[in-house]
């Protein structure tokens, strides 16, 4: 018997599928290892490139099919009405819907419920696929997507693989070969550097030096992690949005006179690199981003991302125009750094080594996140 995934697979197959990109998510984590397997796979940095890249291969009459997250379709509704609909051009999506069927993450709940909504507000066709019965639907709808080059979303409820077993090889970043990753030196000279470090034992090192910092921390994970390690009332964790880490940090930097510190990771980097040029626009001299680069995407199970094979982070800064960038990878670097003195924008790219500590869930409600920093903003900007 087939599982559910495997079962989906060949509809995909059945109906022409050929060209397909995605963004991680665990609870289809399955079905995109055997996505990967069988068809063309483009893994992406944030979906309306996704929006792009379909519409290119349809262009050239390839079948396209994306895979994201409900959060997902906020960040592709301009590209998918702009380009795709307006060219009308074939597209299936295939959205993992969050926030509806036992969610332990809470910022996946609004945009879980309102997505039929949205959909419907863009004119944008969909169909939810409760059930494993559901998928007659899917293979319905594929043929006209294709022949009539029109947008569909499916909306796939996490209940449908929950009792799935089917075994797949995740393509994961294992840890002994991310201590052997050296890094390509750079235009002006400096040395290569060697991971050391996880992003845990990064946290605890940097943690005592964030007194009376605002810090703007990446969410999953990471926030988990500092949360644990040392909790203060002018931490900001994110708890949704990936990639808005940075900005959110710049935006306090330009209206306080604190110090800001923002916690960023290589998969949030990559989503929204062109937050890095608009801090160099502005340089404010209050602002430090540390780019904890573990080459994975550490909160839906390691996949890697495109810094674990070509991409270098710090030179990525350089070219937006960021001057002062500093490559760490151990205890030593990081203890200079944080111990570092003079203003202006500075941009730490961190090595590190993937993994994640298993830390409770971060026990303030969201709103009391939010008002512990404005409280702290507020009394304590000299």
């Amino acid at each position: 018997m087939r599982y559910s995934e495997e079962e989906l697979i060949g509809i995909l197959n059945n109906n022409g599928v050929d060209f397909t990109c995605s963004l991680p998510c665990e609870k289809i984590g399955n079905l995109l290892a055997l996505i990967g397997e069988n068809f063309f796979h483009a893994p992406l940095t944030r979906e309306e490139e996704g929006v792009g890249i379909c519409a290119g291969a349809a262009l050239s009459g390839r079948r396209p099919a994306m895979f994201v997250q409900s959060s997902g379709i906020g960040n592709m509704i301009n590209a998918l009405l702009s380009l795709t609909g307006f060219y009308q051009l074939p597209l299936a999506l295939f959205v993992s819907r969050r926030g509806i069927y036992k969610e332990k993450i809470e910022a996946q709940i609004p945009m879980g419920k309102k997505l039929p909504g949205i959909l419907d507000g863009a004119g944008i066709h969909h169909t939810a696929v409760n059930t494993r019965k559901d998928f007659r639907l899917i293979g319905k709808r594929l043929e006209e997507i294709y022949t009539k080059s029109r947008i569909h979303a499916f909306l796939l409820s996490p209940a449908i693989w929950e009792k799935s077993e089917v075994s797949v090889q995740h393509p994961s970043v294992r840890t002994k070969d991310a201590k052997k990753r050296i890094e390509h030196e750079s235009h002006t000279g400096q040395q290569t550097h060697s991971p050391q470090l996880t992003r845990f034992e990064i946290l605890n090192i940097i943690a005592p030096h964030l007194d009376s910092k605002v810090v703007v921390c990446n969410l999953g994970f990471p926030s988990k992690e500092l949360f644990h390690i040392k909790h203060q009332p002018s931490h900001f964790y994110m708890l949704g949005s990936m990639g808005m880490v940075t900005p959110i940090g710049l935006g306090v930097a330009l209206t306080s006179k604190k110090h800001v510190i923002v916690i960023d990771g290589d998969g949030s980097l990559l989503m929204n690199p062109g937050s890095l040029a608009t801090a160099a626009y502005f340089s404010p001299e209050n602002l430090t981003i540390f780019a904890i680069d573990n080459g994975s995407y550490g909160s839906t199970g390691d996949q890697p991302t495109f810094t674990k094979s070509c991409v270098d982070l710090a030179s990525v800064a350089r070219g937006f125009g960021i001057k002062n960038i500093v490559k760490v990878a151990d205890e030593k670097g990081l203890m200079d750094v944080m111990k570092g003195s003079g203003k202006g924008l500075r941009f730490v790219h961190v090595l590190a080594i993937p993994g994640n500590k298993d830390v409770p869930n971060i026990s303030l409600h969201h709103l009391e996140i939010k008002k512990q920093v404005q409280d702290f903003l507020r009394h304590n900007d000299f």
